[in-house]
Formats: structure tokens, sequence, C-alpha cells
């Protein structure tokens, strides 16, 4: 699927948590948080039509936007698509970084201990730089 913006990322949520919504919901929604004019929300709902992200179906006069995307699906697709451009070896650390910046629940941190001691089973002792230029990169200091 084709990439979207932080600010198409903010109307998905929207468009997420209400299930299905008209235009003007979706403007509501974010006029709290967002200083956009109803045209740009237009626009980035557009947008995300164009992308497939979202669906649209008439609704008499109007009409009615839906997500054609699961929430955690894309998350998880651009958490992937944003690891795969950095170098192996500091994934650990982004995901350290990660870890510590965000609250997480006791399920949560179960759930991941438990991936990390399997993980740990076979994981090895280091990681081979895999930079596109590996002959000017830090990873090699």
């Amino acid at each position: 699927m084709a990439e979207i913006s932080n600010a198409e990322w903010q109307v998905m949520r929207v468009v997420w948590s209400l299930s299905k919504a008209s235009s003007k919901q979706i403007i509501d929604a974010l006029v709290t948080t967002k200083d956009w004019k109803p045209a740009t929300t237009k626009t980035l709902i557009g947008r995300l039509v164009k992308k497939g992200y979202v669906g649209t179906k008439r609704n008499g006069r109007a009409y009615e936007y839906f997500p054609l995307v699961k929430e955690q699906d894309t998350i998880n697709q651009e958490i992937v698509e944003s690891f795969a451009n950095i170098c192996q070896k500091h994934v650990g650390n982004a995901l350290s970084m990660v870890l510590e910046q965000y609250t997480l629940t006791q399920d949560d941190i179960t759930k991941l201990q438990d991936i990390l001691k399997e993980k740990k089973k076979s994981a090895p002792k280091t990681l081979a730089c895999n930079c596109v230029s590996q002959d000017n990169c830090d990873c090699k200091k």
C-alpha cells in the first residue's frame, strides 16, 4: 500500500475510532486537536480514498467514509517498513528506546518477555552491518 503522511494518520485514527463517519464528523473530531480548515481535512480524506485506505458510501446527499484497512495491520506494516530502512545493528537500540518511551500494560510486558525469551534461544552474539554504504557507516565505530 502507498505510504500515508502524518496528517493522513490523524484522519485515519478518527475513521478507525468511528468505524464510519461523514466528512463533518471527521472535521469536528480533528478541530479540537488540529488547526485545519475543513478543506484541508476533506483533501486528506480524498487522498486516503485514492490510496485505498478509506472507502465511501453515498448516504443521501452526503458520503460516509469507512476504513478499508485494519488499524493494527496498518500500524504493523508501518513499523516493519520503518525498521527495514535502518541497519539491523540499530534495531535493538531503537526497540529499547521505544520501550522506555511508552507506557505498557502488565499483559504487554509479559507478552514481550515471552517473545524475548524465545528469541534469545536462537539469537546471534552479533549482527552484521547491512547499511547501504558500509564503507562510511557508523556501525563499524
